[in-house]
């Protein structure tokens, strides 16, 4: 990111006298760096966890063995390979040079990548050659003869004593690795039935593979078109680990969103006079920069947990996905074909039924729909979305403006993003769709039935507690326990809908509130003592994971509410 490119953008915005002042480009010297946040790096860590932790590893805890594209100077490789201590980066290659350490010691090669990422302008050549291991070295990627030692000879399987550099890079993206971390440019993988012309990257055809010859456990795109998405599927479909990059590395464009919303804000409380001038208003876009990454990874966090959801679904109910799919594409909203989203037929004859890649475009363009049908209907505007504004901006900027919220000319676009990625990243692709289909109602309608819910049975508060026991709790059961949670709202949508709509309405969340309470305090007594007992031992064992013991007991008496709207529709 070169800070004059939006500077100059911004000057010009302002000449204009352009409403969006100096948001109209992020960064720059008045605006988030993403280098120094590491953001777009960290984002995509978040991502790479979670496709370890549901192998049983942590990779803060854990050594783990990576392949790198990039060097230590860029923002999202050299951020990257500074996020986890364990990280044992047997080999990384740029476009000048190829650096290989086949036994690397963790400790000693961090504190030496974190001295290249602070030396301005580092190359892997700056890397002391004295703590690379035996038969490691630094070597320039156009050499014609680069030496192999035995130890690289071992790792990669080869028994060349050399090989030219082109020919190394295509052994090292072949390697069998725990992740291949991409944070440079240029695109490496394409698919076997794809033309190097596809990849649309002449510069690196020499080297480019095939997704079917990766062995990497995992793939983090922290860099842009790393691979074409054909080439992702067919990783996926011989069991990689991947999501695509518009997941992996969308932290930095969405810390980009915020700070141009938070200078649109800020740019009306200057006017009114409520923020003095510039300078204040960057002392409070510093002062909340730690709000603004959490509330960016935990869409990295929501957005990758959602796909993992996905994927247990639509291996449920193929059609179900099939027919979002094509619903998307008569609506062209989606072109199936450019996209590489497979036919009803391949889909019905895999053994996966959408990989995560394609579980990506769907998540998307399920989106799109979702907002652009939110934008159009009045639920922006009504009391149920009025929270939704404040939770956007940091909670010490709420607080500092609480009566000015509504001076935001985007409060109904946020508000709708907001209730786009909530509804969508927890209830899954095909939850607004199934549903509107069934009662054919319009999507904005089945989002506020399952907002409605999730607030009178605080869902957030339980998904709060599950993402609190990773790495305490297998992946496997956390995904149940969110799956029972969703089921459970989707049940009560679905009865609401089809036989007391008047459930829904906002002003009777209270006292549902009260019913809800009154019921639970009920089950004890109304349960069979055997089922009863049985909730209780779930509890107990979620407490003693971590879990708070009211949310414990609360999540194992879940199935539990089936009867809980009957009863209130009674009132």
């Amino acid at each position: 990111r070169t800070a004059h490119l939006p500077d100059t953008a911004n000057a010009v915005s302002r000449d204009y006298n352009f409403w969006l002042g100096d948001g109209f480009a992020s960064g720059g010297s008045r605006g988030y760096d993403h280098k120094v946040l590491g953001i777009t790096a960290r984002g995509a860590w978040v991502c790479v966890q979670r496709h370890f932790r549901e192998m049983g590893i942590d990779i803060q805890t854990q050594p783990f063995t990576v392949v790198g594209i990039g060097d230590m100077s860029g923002d999202v490789f050299g951020n990257g390979m500074l996020l986890s201590e364990q990280i044992c980066l047997k080999a990384a290659f740029n476009h000048r040079h190829i650096f290989l350490d086949p036994n690397p010691d963790p400790a000693t090669t961090f504190a030496e990548r974190k001295r290249l990422f602070d030396l301005p302008r580092s190359s892997w050549s700056d890397f002391n050659a004295e703590l690379i291991s035996a038969g490691g070295g630094v070597f320039d990627r156009d050499a014609k003869e680069i030496p192999l030692s035995q130890q690289v000879r071992d790792w990669l399987g080869v028994r060349h004593e050399t090989l030219d550099g082109d020919s190394l890079i295509r052994l090292l993206l072949m390697a069998d690795v725990d992740l291949l971390w991409n944070g440079g440019i240029g695109t490496y993988v394409k698919a076997n039935s794809q033309k190097n012309e596809d990849a649309g990257d002449r510069a690196n055809d020499a080297v480019r593979i095939n997704g079917n010859q990766l062995r990497a456990k995992v793939v983090g795109e922290g860099g842009n078109l790393g691979m074409t998405q054909l080439g992702r599927i067919e990783y996926a479909l011989n069991g990689g680990r991947i999501n695509t990059d518009a997941i992996d590395n969308s932290a930095g464009v969405d810390c980009s969103d915020h700070e141009v919303n938070l200078k649109i804000f800020m740019l009306h409380l200057m006017e009114s006079g409520q923020v003095k001038d510039e300078d204040e208003r960057d002392q409070l876009l510093e002062a909340v920069t730690d709000s603004v990454c959490d509330a960016v990874l935990a869409n990295n966090y929501g957005q990758s947990q959602c796909l993992s959801l996905d994927s247990q679904r639509s291996q449920q109910d193929r059609e179900l996905f099939i027919d979002l799919t094509a619903r998307l594409a008569t609506i062209d909203l989606l072109d199936r074909q450019s996209e590489a989203l497979p036919s009803s037929k391949e889909v019905l004859g895999r053994k996966i039924a959408y990989t995560r890649p394609e579980l990506a475009i769907l998540l998307a363009y399920s989106k799109m729909q979702l907002y652009q049908d939110l934008l159009e209907s009045d639920l922006p505007d009504r009391p149920l979305a009025a929270d939704f504004l404040a939770h956007y901006y940091p909670a010490a900027i709420a607080q500092q403006f609480a009566g000015h919220l509504d001076s935001q000319p985007l409060k109904r676009e946020i508000i709708a993003t907001m209730i786009t990625n909530m509804v969508v990243n927890q209830a899954g692709c095909a939850f607004c769709y199934r549903m509107a289909r069934r009662y054919d109602i319009p999507l904005y309608q089945v989002a506020e039935a399952y907002l409605h819910f999730d607030r009178l049975i605080n869902g957030q508060a339980l998904r709060q507690q599950i993402a609190l026991l990773d790495n305490r709790m297998s992946s496997k059961e956390q995904y149940q326990r969110l799956m029972a949670l969703e089921d459970t709202l989707a049940a009560m949508c679905d009865w609401a809908l089809s036989q007391a709509p008047e459930l829904i309405a906002f002003d009777r969340l209270v006292t549902m509130h009260d019913d809800l309470e009154a019921y639970s305090k009920l089950l004890s007594s109304i349960l069979p003592e055997k089922r009863w007992k049985a909730c209780q031992q779930q509890a107990e064992t979620l407490a003693s994971q971590g879990m708070e013991e009211g949310a414990a007991l609360q999540l194992a008496t879940l199935p539990m509410l089936e009867n809980l709207l009957p009863v209130m529709a009674l009132h």
